[in-house]
C-alpha cells in the first residue's frame, strides 16, 4: 500500500485573469516542470495553514484563510506514492510575489496553462481553470 501525501497548491489569479505558475529548481523531483504554489501539509496543520505558511516562505506574500477558495483536487498515483491536492483559488494577497527558492515565476493566461509541461498530477486541473477564468 502506497503512502498518501497530502499537499496543498493555489492558483493565485492576477487582476488580468493569469494564473502564476513556479517552476521546480534543479535538483528536485520533476525539475524543470512547472506548478501551481504550494507545499506538503505538516501534521496537525489544514490545507489553508499549509498554503498561508508556503506562499510566504516560497513567494514572500500573505493571504488569509478567507481569501482561499476550494476550487478542486488531484489524486494521483505516483510510483512511490499517492498525491492527495486540494486546489485553492486566491484572487487577494499581500506583497508581490519573489522566487525565494531557487524556482522561475511566470503569470500565465488560463489558454497558455497547456503550454507549460506540469507534473501528471497537476495536468488534470487546467480544464477546470480555462472554465472558471
Amino acid at each position: 500500500m502506497k503512502k498518501i501525501v497530502l499537499v496543498s497548491a493555489v492558483a493565485l489569479i492576477d487582476v488580468e485573469g493569469r494564473v502564476l505558475l513556479a517552476q521546480r529548481p534543479e535538483g528536485k523531483s520533476m525539475a524543470g516542470l512547472w506548478e501551481f504554489p504550494g507545499g506538503k501539509v505538516e501534521p496537525g496543520e489544514t490545507p489553508e495553514a499549509a498554503l498561508i505558511r508556503e506562499l510566504h516562505e516560497e513567494l514572500g506574500i500573505e493571504t488569509w484563510d478567507s481569501c482561499l477558495a476550494p476550487l478542486t483536487f488531484a489524486s494521483h498515483a505516483y510510483e512511490d506514492f499517492h498525491l492527495l491536492m486540494p486546489l485553492f483559488a486566491c484572487r487577494k494577497w499581500q506583497g508581490a510575489p519573489q522566487a525565494r527558492e531557487g524556482q522561475r515565476l511566470k503569470w500565465v493566461r488560463a489558454r497558455e496553462l497547456t503550454d507549460y509541461p506540469m507534473p501528471p498530477a497537476d495536468v488534470p486541473l487546467i480544464p477546470i481553470l480555462r472554465d472558471l477564468l
